[in-house]
């Protein structure tokens, strides 16, 4: 996928949570490489933030609490 900028990496982003919440994904590192997987070439430029590993972390927890 090819999305520049500021749009690109939102959209990368809401793909991770949406991996993350899916409940198949135990790990960051996980979600990172399904990204990759995808085509998402900025996955490490969008997951480089602290913030935004903590939130994905937190939502393979949840999903894998529910499942």
């Amino acid at each position: 996928m090819i999305i520049t900028g500021t749009q690109g990496e939102r959209a990368a982003r809401e793909r991770a949570y949406a991996l993350a919440d899916s409940g198949r994904f135990h790990s960051v590192h996980g979600v990172e490489q399904a990204l990759i997987a995808e085509g998402w070439s900025n996955a490490g430029q969008v997951m480089g933030g602290p913030h935004v590993r903590r939130a994905i972390a937190e939502r393979c927890q949840a999903a894998e609490a529910k499942h």
